[in-house]
């Protein structure tokens, strides 16, 4: 039993830092989960998506982000307006009020990379700072995650038995 509970140990404890490897905190501000999608050859653009929890008593800020894989990074919002999907730059930054987080995820808020010096290829590390208005700019990794989310899709299994085929 001793055996059993020091190999599970051990096993958490080797996992634990690839478990969180994808959090960052810095003062009163957390990042959660920062990731992008790969980009086909040729596609100028990228996304960003993360959530930012503000832990203090007061309001912060998303004013902008840089990364050396970009010529710029822009915050953008995706709506649904009358059937349509819309984007636009958010104006002023992102606000992130005291006590509460906001998700950058897809159909929403995203940060938006623009004119890639190369396509983003799963499984690499994109290296952003967020620049923050009240807290301090930090700097993150976006992890290129596959477009599935790392989910291998089985094919699914049909009963054809009660349909006949055409002659």
């Amino acid at each position: 039993m001793k055996k059993c509970l020091s190999i599970l140990l051990l096993s958490m404890a080797v996992l634990a830092p690839n478990a969180f490897a994808h959090d960052y905190q810095s003062g009163r501000v957390g990042i959660d989960h920062p990731w992008s999608r790969p980009t086909p050859p040729g596609t100028p653009m990228g996304v960003g998506y993360l959530s930012i929890t503000n832990m203090g008593e007061s309001d912060i800020t998303l004013t902008g982000a840089e990364t050396p894989r970009a010529a710029r990074i822009s915050i953008h919002e995706s709506s649904m307006k009358e059937g349509i999907m819309r984007m636009q730059p958010v104006k002023g930054g992102l606000l992130i009020p005291a006590g509460k987080t906001v998700e950058l995820k897809p159909h929403g808020y995203h940060l938006m990379l623009e004119k890639l010096s190369q396509p983003l290829a799963e499984g690499e590390s994109i290296p952003v700072q967020l620049d923050f208005e009240g807290a301090d700019d930090m700097n993150i990794e976006l992890t290129v995650e596959p477009l599935d989310g790392g989910m291998k899709m089985e094919k699914p299994e049909m009963d054809h038995s009660g349909h006949q085929m055409g002659n």
